[in-house]
């Protein structure tokens, strides 16, 4: 299934590693603190755990959000490049 990973982590080293681990997931970056991709329960499940670890007790806010194909298919975006 499609998740959304984002994150606001004010410590630019411990979001630096949560970025390479949604990356070692295959995540792809769709913004600066956001990544999606597809992830299967248990590889969610796994991700939270490390991420949850790199975190620690540091201040940071990460949510994963689950995403079905019908809300996948009605996404809109504007790119400017």
């Amino acid at each position: 299934m499609q998740a959304l990973l984002i994150y606001d982590i004010p410590d630019d080293k411990i979001r630096k590693k949560v970025a390479d681990i949604c990356l070692d997931y295959g995540l792809l970056r769709i913004q600066y603190s956001a990544f999606t991709g597809v992830l299967t329960t248990t590889r969610r499940n796994e991700l939270y755990r490390k991420i949850e670890k790199v975190l620690g007790k540091n201040p940071g806010n990460v949510q994963i959000f689950p995403i079905c194909q019908k809300d996948l298919e009605q996404r809109v975006e504007i790119i400017n490049v």
